[in-house]
């Protein structure tokens, strides 16, 4: 056994060094749903900063020290307050703002966001079927992004209004009539923030024909 670790501990240190980076530093998440559609599809791998905004002790939810505030429009990966799940959303209301939805339109403090004229597209749901869907831009609050709307899909389009409480953070999904999230499931603590999403490693189309999509590697996240 001694001669074995002595043999390999270069390959050790590789691994430990790789594992202790992944845990608290850097990261990259699989996509497997399009609640963050048309800006992130499924198939996606996205590259997370975990220093974004806290250091935490490997595999605990304990900060050690702050490095960072989250910003709205901020892409993040956090754990689920309902089950654990590890998701990824859009910070749209920070501590302190009320938000509320009103027919699909985003409020926050009370500013209705301003929407371009949207453009109509085919959007791709489960067992080959699609419905109409529509791309706009929305803009609120000093940030701007794409984001969808599919109007033949049940979802919560009316909500709040609600006062964030103190370290916690409310999230949409950029496809917002597809998406679980804080309309679903709540505010999200800080605490259960794992990073800031920041671009995307590679892509496959999943959905089809599992091929990779080269022109979404390195892409910035917006």
């Amino acid at each position: 056994m001694k001669n074995w670790l002595k043999d390999n501990r270069g390959f050790l240190v590789f691994l430990f060094c790789f594992g202790f980076v992944r845990l608290a530093v850097a990261d990259w998440n699989p996509i497997p749903s399009g609640s963050m559609r048309p800006n992130i599809l499924e198939g996606d791998v996205v590259l997370v900063n975990r220093l974004a905004y806290d250091v935490k002790l490997p595999l605990t939810d304990t900060s050690l020290m702050r490095t960072g505030e989250p910003q709205r429009g901020d892409v993040i990966v956090f754990m689920s307050p309902q089950d654990g799940t590890r998701l990824i959303k859009r910070l749209v209301a920070l501590p302190g703002d009320t938000v509320a939805l009103k027919d699909d339109a985003l409020y926050v403090n009370g500013e209705r966001a301003v929407y371009s004229t949207p453009t109509m597209v085919s959007e791709p749901l489960d067992a080959g079927l699609k419905t109409p869907a529509y791309i706009a831009i929305e803009r609120v609050a000093g940030h701007a992004h794409t984001m969808q709307l599919m109007p033949e899909v049940r979802a919560r389009r009316n909500f709040g209004p609600l006062i964030v409480p103190a370290d916690a953070y409310f999230f949409l999904g950029d496809n917002r009539d597809n998406s679980a999230d804080s309309r679903y499931f709540g505010v999200v603590p800080r605490a259960l923030l794992v990073g800031r999403a920041h671009h995307l490693l590679a892509s496959a189309d999943i959905k089809n024909t599992w091929l990779p999509r080269f022109e979404r590697f390195g892409q910035a996240i917006r």
